[in-house]
């Protein structure tokens, strides 16, 4: 497999959570750490993006500051390549603790021909489909699209995908490694992070 660089996104301002969702805790472990541990098994390189990461430098991560103020989740994004050592990028969020790393390892494995490698599937609530951009390994390539975007104050990821080169991953093959689609349950507020610690507590999760 090809060296690929992994950066986990905790910058995020955790507001609908109210506190700081990369060091909430399921079990002995933050969450930032359970991400960690589903993602090392791609990993040439981990780090995490945060600006002010000294909390997260005292567990042992390399921590990268966010290049752009108030650029959100795009803006993590690009600190993430800008901060990369290889030329293809796992990007994941730090509130997602059910990564699946069968499939994570399916999506290292991929052909390197893409800008974006996305998984795609219909949301649960709307069946409208549902791209994971923060679930996607992107290439440098995209490093001047997204650049342009930031500064020009276009800041939805969604919007980026209509000027990369983007590789689907379908639903169909999402579900042959991750059945439920577990890797994209996102601890957003406090619900969220209470049915994902039951799941992860009472199953092999």
């Amino acid at each position: 497999m090809d060296p690929l660089s992994v950066a986990i996104l905790a910058g995020g301002k955790s507001r609908r959570m109210g506190q700081d969702k990369a060091q909430l805790r399921i079990g002995r472990r933050t969450l930032l750490e359970i991400v960690a541990a589903r993602v090392r098994p791609v990993a040439t390189e981990l780090f995490v993006v945060a600006t002010n990461g000294s909390r997260f430098s005292e567990l042992g991560f390399r921590v990268v500051a966010d290049i752009v103020d108030d650029a959100g989740s795009l803006g993590g994004i690009y600190s993430a390549l800008k901060s990369a050592a290889f030329d293809h990028c796992l990007v994941v969020g730090c509130d997602m603790p059910m990564l699946n790393p069968d499939l994570l390892k399916f999506m290292a494995a991929e052909p390197r021909d893409y800008d974006a490698l996305v998984p795609v599937h219909a949301s649960t609530q709307s069946q409208q489909v549902t791209y994971e951009t923060l679930h996607a390994i992107y290439a440098q390539s995209a490093v001047p699209v997204i650049e342009r975007r930031i500064f020009a104050g276009k800041l939805k990821i969604a919007d980026l995908l209509d000027d990369l080169t983007v590789r689907e991953i379908d639903e169909s093959t999402l579900r042959r490694y991750d059945p439920d689609l577990h890797s994209f349950h996102n601890a957003n507020t406090p619900d969220d992070f209470a049915s994902i610690e039951r799941m992860m507590l009472t199953t092999d999760q």
